[in-house]
This record gives structure tokens, C-alpha cells and sequence, in this order.
């Protein structure tokens, strides 16, 4: 059985010797010595021993220790708490670093004391006995059975308790709900908190750069904490350089951490950002999530055993570089679990691009993906199947657009044209009649071009930015929060359009009759306006339904796989909601004004339209219903996006 006590070991030292391996072993962090800076402990940590007092501490047990620094489970004795307690040489600046991060899912460190007559720092924290996630690597992917649900990791958390004689959690919502999850779902909630932290430290201008399992401690619940900010990097410490810092394991490093490894490199402040970390998190989370390292090592553990160590022999970090430039192994991809969403295995591909500028730009953005990831309506839309109508109808916008917009108008067109040929058009003289003709085309042939220029102008960023995305690299943010906007204001937008013609058409076409042919009789000009305006009300309900359940179903989703989000655009998503009882209440509208028509009409001319208004009435209702039904979609459609976007609200930190 794995001691989880190890997992200290791992989690608060610096360094450790052992070959990479493709799998989740302590092994595979080693690093060259060549490519950090040379730290060494001023005195002889080894002459420490459990049962021994230091300062405030009582040491209790020993939880681990490395080339840099002990780790015990001591009681403080000023406070009567239990707490792990790291002695190292009295160097660097984690003392300062980890001073400036107070976030749910970062080991808290409560202070340290200096021993200066041995210069040994004492950095007392948080002690989390549920181990690492090495140990729950260990446990989960120990024989030949993988894991198929966040139990998994309850119970490697359980042994790790087990071993250090604590009990259990009797009672804890978060065990609850890591227990409903698939084991995909559970890396992917995992990761969320962890790309949190990472973000928030970034905010703090802190940068990890050891994002490794064995730095990931738990609660007794699973929780993950961030730990060992060792290698890491602060620009808020006076005095504090990346050379300085620079270390990490070698197999979750990013493609930039491996090429400032090189011998003779010189390092500047600028060449990681949190990006480095969030590929190290990947790799994390890829591992965890298979069991295996996302790139074939394998090449370079030779050529660096073969090497014996030799300062200034970067053969295996070359290989190393050349392995990530080719992607993910297909081996690797191979190894994913039948029930991965589409949209882990994109989010987690993105993260491991080796140009950073193709990765999720801050921990937030990651969070807010892997968010998505835990709520399955959301990442359906957003990730639809291969063969999903959703997917495929993508790079129609156009095409489907003309089709929203005009099936409505040409049946509205057919009620008007039989309403205005029996009520109207058939009492005038023949020359009347044609003038009646020749304006309603030139009426058409105007304002159909017209309506089409303006709604393709206006909507040119829903149509022209998905394809942009699909040929080539994402547009910048602001562009892309551009064409989110437009899409969810799309609908409206065309409604706006459609029905400012027809308002315009309605009072055009009098006066071009009267200017043409002497004018219609008052009777008949009722006639046409009650026709209009039951086109407008079919013109504005079913081409806002038809377009909008499209554009939020398909469209928008695409949008938001490329994160960059805002809170500000679920405000948008919930003010397309407060919108859509309105649309509805015109869409029942539509039988109700084909009534109240009729009651304008004489008992001839009822007799001549009864059946016209039949079809409006039964066709309004049936219409209506559909309308009901599209706007249940779109609401729900809503409610899952505007959950993956309000999200990233914890994240949006002031500077």
C-alpha cells in the first residue's frame, strides 16, 4: 500500500533525483542541475529528529523530506494547533511569496521563524492530511482498473486519512457531490480550483512554476491546495529575479520553462508568464485523467541516463522540446476514457499547445472551460457531437438566416396577398389594379435588397467571425466579445429591420396610390392596414424564434469555446431572456388579431375570407406553440451558458 505521508515529501521540497516516466510516479521531477540556481542548505538538516522541540514546535512525525528541507507534523505550542512545519536553509524569498496568497485552493502559510544561530528558516502552515494527488496517481492507477467516478479519489483520500490515523468526514457536501461525478467530471473539477488558484497567485503577481501532483495537497473532503511555491516567482519581492527561482520537474514543465533550461540561457523576467503554468497544469490534470504523461518521454530518459548527468548536456531536453512541438502522443489521446466529454479533451489540448499564445490566457479562462465541462447541457451546446445537426449547420449562418427570415415573410406574404386580392385588390377598376400590382413590386424589389443590405451589415460579426475562427487563429478578445453581443441581439436586429419596412411599406403605399391611381377607398385602406399589421406581428414573433433558437444553440456556443468571456455577457445572456415573453406575447398575437379583423368585416366579405382566416387562426395557434416550445429551448439554452459565464465572476479580480 502507498504511505500517503509521502506526499509531503514531494509536496514542500524543491527537487528530486529519479528518471522521468510516463506515468504518475514520484519519479519524473527530476531536474538538471545545470539549468538552476545553486541552492544548498547551510547546515546539516539530518541532526533533526521527531520528539525534538524547535522554538514554538513540538516535532510529531516526520511527513517528508527532500535535498532542501524536512518536513514534520508538529503542535505549535503558543496556539495548540497541529501544523506542518518546513525547516530549510534560511534563503530565498518563499517566505514573501506565500505571504501574498490568501485563496481557498492554496495552502495557507501562517508565518515562519527564523533560528538564527543554526540560520534555519521554520515555515510553519496548513497541514491537510488527505495527501497528494501522487498518491491518489498511485492508488487509482495501481492495477489494471481504472477509475470511473470521483469515489475514486474519496477513497485514495481515505487511505491517506487511514495511515495518519484521521477520521473521515461524516457529513461534507463536497463529498456528496465529487461522489455523483464521472472520474472525467472529477479531473475537470479538480482542475477548476486549481486554475483559480493559479490565477489569483498571477493577480498577486506570483508565478508557480512547479505545477506538479506531488504539489497538489487535499483536504479531508478532496479539495485541492496548491503547495510548494519553492521555484516560483514573485515581481512584488524586492530582490527577487526568475533565475533566481528557476527550477520545476522536468516533465510537466511548458515548452518556454524547457528552453530557458538550456545551459547558458539567460533568463528574463518576461519570458514565463502564467501561461508556463497552466500548460504544467494540463499535463497534471492529462496524467491524472489517463494515467499516463500526455508526450512520450521516453527518448530523452535515455539520452539523459545515457549522459550521466553531465553539466551542460542538453540532449534530453532537446528531445524533450522536439516531443512537445509534435503534440500530443497519439498513444497519449489513445488512453483518454470512453466517457471524456469532446470538451475536456479541447480544453485540455488547447492548454498543451507549444505556442503559448494558443493556450487559455489566464487561469480564469481555464477555470471557466473546465467549468463548462461539469455541466452537461453546457458543454453539449458548446461541444455538440460529430454528428449533430448543431455542429454541421455551423458554417451556414447565411444560408440559414435567409431561411428564418423569409419562410415566415412568405407565409405572411401569402395571407396578405389572398386578404388584399378578396377585400381590396377585387373592388378596384382594372387600371386600379394594376397600379395596385405595379406598387407592391416596386415596393418589393426596393425594400427586400434594402432589408438584406442592412440586416448583413449589422450581423457582419456573427457571420464573419465563426468562419475566421475556423480558418485560422482566434481574433483578438475584444472582437470576439464584439460578435458575442451581436449574436444575442441578432434576432432583435432583424425584427427591427423587417418591421421598419413594413411600417414604411404601410405608409408608402398609400401614397403611391394615391399618387398613381387616385387613391383606394378609405374601407379598403382598413383592410390593408389590418393585413399589415398581421404580417408584422408573423414578421417579427417567428424570425426572432426560428433565428434566435439557431444563434444560442449553435452559433454563440462556438464563440464561447474560445473563452475570453465576461460577467458583463451574462448580463447580456439575461437580458435575452427578459426579451423573449415579449416576442411570445406577439406570437400569440397573431390568431388573436385574425378575430378581431373579422369583426371589421361585413357578412359578405366574411363569407369571401373565411377560409384565409381559418389558416391564420389555426396556423397562429400551431404557430404559437412551436414559438412556446423554441422559447423552453432558448430559456434553458440561456441558463446553462450564463452558468458557465457567471463562473469566471471570482476570478474578475481588481488589479
Amino acid at each position: 500500500m502507498t504511505d500517503p505521508t509521502a506526499g509531503y515529501t514531494a509536496g514542500f521540497t524543491q527537487t528530486h533525483t529519479g528518471p522521468e516516466t510516463g506515468q504518475l510516479t514520484e519519479s519524473g521531477t527530476g531536474t538538471l542541475g545545470s539549468a538552476f540556481a545553486d541552492v544548498s542548505p547551510s547546515a546539516d538538516l539530518t541532526q533533526i529528529s521527531v520528539g525534538q522541540r524547535l522554538d514554538d514546535f513540538d516535532l510529531l512525525i516526520e511527513l517528508g523530506r527532500g535535498a532542501f528541507a524536512r518536513v514534520f507534523l508538529a503542535r505549535q505550542l503558543s496556539l495548540q494547533r497541529l501544523v506542518a512545519v518546513k525547516i530549510s536553509a534560511n534563503r530565498g524569498h518563499e517566505p514573501q511569496t506565500l505571504a501574498q496568497l490568501d485563496h481557498d485552493h492554496i495552502v495557507r502559510v501562517f508565518d515562519q521563524h527564523v533560528l538564527r544561530d543554526r540560520d534555519w528558516r521554520l515555515l510553519y502552515m496548513q497541514y491537510l492530511p488527505g495527501g497528494t494527488l501522487l498518491d491518489v496517481g498511485r492508488v487509482i492507477f495501481a492495477g489494471d482498473q481504472r477509475p470511473d467516478s470521483g469515489q475514486a479519489l474519496l477513497d485514495a483520500v481515505d487511505i491517506a486519512l487511514e495511515s495518519r490515523g484521521e477520521s473521515r468526514p461524516t457529513q461534507s457536501i463536497t463529498r456528496a457531490e465529487l461522489a455523483t461525478l464521472s472520474w472525467p467530471e472529477t479531473v475537470a473539477w479538480l482542475g477548476k480550483r486549481l486554475a483559480g488558484a493559479l490565477h489569483y497567485a498571477n493577480s498577486r503577481g506570483v508565478l508557480h512554476r512547479d505545477v506538479k501532483p506531488a504539489n497538489v495537497l487535499l483536504t479531508r473532503d478532496g479539495t485541492p491546495k496548491l503547495a510548494d511555491f519553492n521555484v516560483s516567482f514573485s515581481r512584488n519581492v524586492e530582490g527577487a529575479s526568475p533565475f533566481d527561482y528557476f527550477g520545476g520537474s522536468l516533465s510537466y514543465m511548458s515548452p518556454e520553462q524547457l528552453t530557458a533550461c538550456r545551459p547558458g540561457h539567460t533568463l528574463e523576467q518576461a519570458d514565463l508568464d502564467t501561461r508556463s503554468d497552466i500548460y504544467s497544469l494540463a499535463v497534471v490534470l492529462w496524467e491524472l485523467l489517463t494515467g499516463m504523461k500526455p508526450f512520450d518521454d521516453s527518448a530523452a530518459q535515455a539520452a539523459r541516463a545515457g549522459s550521466a548527468g553531465l553539466v551542460g548536456d542538453s540532449t534530453a531536453l532537446e528531445l524533450m522540446l522536439t516531443t512537445r512541438a509534435k503534440g500530443v502522443s497519439s498513444a497519449a489521446l489513445a488512453a483518454l476514457p470512453g466517457d471524456c466529454p469532446t470538451a475536456l479533451q479541447r480544453v485540455l489540448l488547447k492548454a498543451l499547445s507549444a505556442d503559448r499564445d494558443q493556450r487559455w490566457s489566464s487561469g480564469a479562462e481555464l477555470a471557466e472551460q473546465l467549468q463548462l465541462c461539469l455541466d452537461p447541457h453546457a458543454r453539449d451546446l458548446v461541444d455538440p457531437p460529430a454528428r449533430s445537426w448543431r455542429l454541421r449547420l455551423r458554417p451556414f449562418i447565411l444560408p440559414v438566416t435567409a431561411l428564418a427570415i423569409l419562410i415566415p415573410l412568405m407565409l405572411a406574404g401569402a395571407y396578405n396577398i389572398q386578404h388584399n386580392q378578396l377585400l381590396i385588390v377585387s373592388h378596384l377598376s382594372e387600371q386600379a389594379q394594376n397600379r395596385f400590382a405595379l406598387v407592391t413590386t416596386l415596393l418589393n424589389l426596393i425594400f427586400f435588397p434594402l432589408g438584406a443590405a442592412v440586416i448583413v451589415y449589422w450581423c457582419r460579426y456573427v457571420i464573419l467571425i465563426p468562419r475566421r475562427l475556423r480558418r485560422g487563429p482566434a481574433p483578438p478578445a475584444e472582437t470576439l466579445a464584439r460578435a458575442r453581443h451581436d449574436c444575442l441581439v441578432m434576432g432583435d436586429r432583424v425584427v427591427l429591420v423587417v418591421s421598419g419596412l413594413l411600417l414604411v411599406s404601410a405608409l408608402t403605399f398609400p401614397l403611391l396610390m394615391q399618387y398613381l391611381a387616385g387613391g383606394i377607398p378609405a374601407r379598403s385602406a382598413i383592410h390593408f392596414f389590418l393585413s399589415i399589421t398581421v404580417c408584422g406581428a408573423i414578421a417579427i414573433a417567428y424570425p426572432f424564434f426560428l433565428l434566435t433558437f439557431y444563434i444560442v444553440r449553435s452559433v454563440y456556443p462556438e464563440l464561447v469555446a474560445y473563452g475570453q468571456t465576461s460577467v458583463g455577457e451574462a448580463e447580456q445572456l439575461e437580458g435575452l431572456s427578459r426579451r423573449l415573453p415579449r416576442y411570445l406575447a406577439v406570437a400569440a398575437s397573431v390568431p388573436l388579431l385574425g378575430i378581431v379583423a373579422v369583426s371589421f368585416l361585413t357578412a359578405s366579405e366574411i363569407a369571401a375570407v373565411i377560409v384565409p382566416i381559418r389558416v391564420l387562426c389555426l396556423g397562429g395557434i400551431a404557430g404559437f406553440v412551436l414559438a412556446y416550445w423554441l422559447s423552453r429551448q432558448i430559456e434553458s439554452d440561456i441558463r446553462a451558458l450564463e452558468r458557465v459565464i457567471r463562473h469566471r465572476a471570482p476570478y474578475e479580480l481588481p488589479h
